[in-house]
């Protein structure tokens, strides 16, 4: 099919690569604009952008889908279709409704749970057991279109974010793959979506990054492996020179009494609200991440200390 793919992140670069591979015609990739990233805050394109460049593929960045100009030039591609994974702007209806079949969303989630922008951080921090992927027919409603295939995925107890995004990017990008050729050979069943049960994922902003060890234990560590890689949760450890900040990248529940935020072993064992927290991997500020062995190696963190 002649199709449009609009997209921005790793998790939508998996999806074009194997839109590419199926040999469909990639009328035109639609990534956003190239943002300032790494130490120097050098302006750098998007994967997606990065990866329809080395293909050869005619790319548009726009400021915004909505822009008159930019909703005429998508009019004009004569498109079949309209794939869009993770592409963070809001199509409006003139844009959705050009393409001869429809425009199709890959999302991260069962829907209606985890409508919006970060699904596959907040089924993590709810404690969620199972996920899933999908393909739905676009609307003008947020995440609200029918819903035409589904992959369910389990929520393992070590699960983080990135984990469980590349596992949800590699099934994605294959369902995504088989819902169209059903949707070319007119075979595709569209199932309506029920506003019963849906549940928003708001965008993750840095407020919500910091451990609060008054919690209970189970809930930290649903916090600490869906904020994992990035933002990445945080706590303040005591030294001589000061706290210092360290992210809390995986970690483990354990069913153990201690008063809030204090260590109770010399392994990094955290005493919470109702149960306790096994850090498995951090970072210490300016540095990079390491494995809780080999970080107390360098910095032992005895048992009593108490954790801001």
């Amino acid at each position: 099919m002649r199709i449009a793919f609009l997209g921005t992140p790793d998790f939508a670069l998996a999806a074009l690569r194997r839109l590419v591979a199926a040999g469909h015609e990639i009328a035109c990739v639609y990534s956003q604009p190239p943002a300032p990233r790494g130490r120097g805050h050098t302006l750098q394109p998007s994967p997606v952008q990065a990866f329809a460049e080395e293909q050869g593929l005619v790319v548009r960045t726009p400021a915004s889908m909505r822009d008159p100009a930019e909703v005429a030039a998508f009019q004009t591609l004569e498109l079949d279709a309209a794939c869009v994974v993770a592409f963070g702007q809001i199509l409006p209806g003139a844009v959705l409704d050009a393409p001869r079949l429809g425009s199709f969303n890959l999302h991260g989630s069962l829907l209606p749970r985890w409508r919006g922008a970060a699904p596959i951080q907040r089924a993590i921090m709810a404690g969620d057991p199972i996920t899933g992927v999908e393909v739905m027919r676009m609307t003008e409603g947020l995440d609200e279109g029918p819903v035409l295939a589904s992959e369910t995925l389990r929520i393992g107890p070590l699960d983080t974010a990135g984990s469980l995004h590349d596992r949800m990017a590699a099934i994605g990008a294959e369902l995504l793959a088989r819902t169209l050729v059903d949707i070319e050979a007119g075979e595709a069943i569209e199932t309506p979506q029920s506003d019963e049960g849906a549940t928003y994922a708001k965008k993750i902003g840095p407020k919500v990054a910091r451990i609060d060890w008054a919690k209970p234990g189970r809930q930290i560590d649903w916090k600490i492996r869906g904020l994992s890689p990035f933002p990445g949760a945080w706590f303040l450890l005591p030294s001589d020179r000061g706290p210092v900040r360290v992210k809390a990248l995986l970690s483990a529940f354990e069913d153990v009494d201690g008063p809030p935020g204090q260590v109770l072993d010399d392994r990094l064992l955290v005493g919470t609200g109702e149960g306790a927290v096994r850090l498995l991997r951090v970072q210490r500020e300016g540095r990079g991440p390491q494995d809780a062995g080999v970080f107390l190696n360098g910095a032992p963190v005895a048992a009593g200390t108490m954790l801001g």
